[in-house]
């Protein structure tokens, strides 16, 4: 007992330099939240402005989430590899000069380019962002911030409703400032995280280690040292482990739970209108408001949630919160004509209980993977989750079409059901453990 060392690290207090690394990590979901939620309101006045047909303007709603796929694979690996600094900078430097260009468009293609390469920044920040965060937070906070950087997408998406909505009522072409309006926040994200310095976790990691010591000196103080860390020296980046053993599962674990969650969610804003109505918001541009009001139930759905992460656990949260959202789906599919009253209901309850894996989303992927392969697992994983949504896109109008809307509900509670059953089978619990305990093979979460 003698020898027994506090770990200053993963029991450090959360000081003033961890609040400013893992805050400006938060910004890339934000300026996504706000970047996918302005272009639905700006192509109001782009599409006649560059005279784009139907087949430019589906291109550009679509633009930016594969390009979030391939940004996520590709940056995601390149981070593990090559360092989480300079991507880190160069992501979110990216995104403020892409802003800036699409108020330069001149054609439907141009926008299009635009818009795919800013999914590529946004999906290589979604990989670095959430290793930075994990390599940074204590133990104790880790929950709360990975989930933070997912709540903060609907923080973005709300001030995106509410700058476009008054633009859009100032004049006929303010579609292009608010394109680049979000360059504003670019800004911000860029300024704050030029004090980031590189992950000691990835340096130990590649063998640099007095860099590694120089960096834990400086975010945890003098008493600080190498040991802290845990971290294996000198492991070589490689794609292939996530598809082998232990790792495979838990890329299975999250993918799955992630496009559980994520699937059902469109066939649920099929009653999108029906709920507007309801509240009074379906004519006109109030339109816009109402939608940023769908968002506010998500949005509060996150937060007991941030909270019940570190405090109930993250295996009884993912459970719980699948069991709430698959509710609401059943009545809605035993009773797609129900009253609006009903719809409201149901849509609040599960906007609510989604809340749970909405924060996993930003805590499981970089929790259960280790440092030499952590960003590339939540590129994969975000991947998987965008391939979800564009099914989820493609195939609840068709279904919706061919077998109405209550089959359609009663398939959307059967996913959210397999969701359930990949989490009571397969949940690890990982609150109150290390980064180090979390991610290795063999460890009992």
């Amino acid at each position: 007992m003698e020898n027994y060392r506090e770990n200053v690290i993963e029991n450090a207090p959360y000081t003033p330099i961890l609040k400013r690394i893992t805050a400006f990590a938060c910004t890339g979901q934000l300026i996504d939240g706000y970047i996918l939620t302005m272009i639905g309101i700006a192509l109001l006045q782009a599409v006649p402005a560059l005279k784009m047909d139907s087949y430019w303007t589906g291109l550009c709603g679509a633009a930016a989430l594969v390009g979030i796929l391939f940004g996520g694979l590709i940056f995601g690996y390149l981070t593990d590899r090559f360092g989480r600094r300079f991507i880190y900078r160069a992501s979110i430097s990216s995104l403020l000069l892409l802003s800036v260009a699409q108020m330069f468009v001149q054609d439907g293609m141009q926008l299009v380019i635009c818009r795919f390469l800013l999914g590529l920044a946004i999906g290589a920040d979604y990989s670095i962002a959430a290793a930075i965060i994990a390599e940074f937070t204590p133990k104790r906070y880790r929950g709360t911030f990975g989930g933070a950087t997912i709540a903060g997408w609907y923080i973005g998406a709300l001030l995106a409703s509410a700058v476009g909505y008054y633009l859009l009522i100032s004049g006929e072409d303010t579609w292009r400032w608010m394109l680049g309006s979000s360059a504003v926040l670019a800004a911000i994200a860029l300024m704050g995280r030029l004090t980031t310095p590189e992950s000691p976790r990835w340096l130990l990691n590649k063998g640099r280690k007095e860099e590694a010591r120089q960096v834990i000196k400086l975010v945890w103080g003098q008493q600080a040292d190498i040991e802290d860390v845990e971290e294996e020296a000198t492991v070589k980046t490689n794609l292939s482990k996530l598809f082998q053993g232990e790792y495979l599962k838990r890329v299975f674990f999250v993918g799955t739970f992630w496009v559980a969650q994520v699937t059902p969610c469109f066939a649920l804003y099929t009653f999108g209108p029906q709920i507007l109505t309801a509240l009074g918001m379906s004519e006109g541009n109030m339109w816009i408001w109402g939608y940023a009001v769908l968002s506010i139930f998500f949005f509060i759905g996150c937060l007991p949630a941030l909270r019940w992460v570190d405090t109930v656990g993250r295996r009884p949260l993912i459970i719980w919160s699948f069991v709430f959202m698959t509710i609401p789906l059943l009545i809605l599919g035993v009773v797609p004509h129900a009253p609006a009253a009903v719809i409201v209901a149901c849509f609040a309850l599960y906007a609510f209980a989604s809340g749970g894996p909405n924060v996993l989303d930003g805590v499981y992927p970089i929790e259960l993977f280790p440092t030499d392969v952590r960003a590339t697992a939540y590129g994969v994983v975000i991947g998987i989750s965008r391939i979800g949504a564009a099914v989820g896109t493609f195939l609840i109008p068709v279904s919706l079409e061919t077998f109405g809307a209550g089959n359609t509900m009663l398939t959307a509670a059967a996913i959210s059901g397999v969701g359930l059953a990949v989490c009571i089978l397969m949940a690890p619990e990982t609150k109150g453990k290390s980064l180090h305990e979390t991610s290795s093979v063999g460890a009992k979460n």
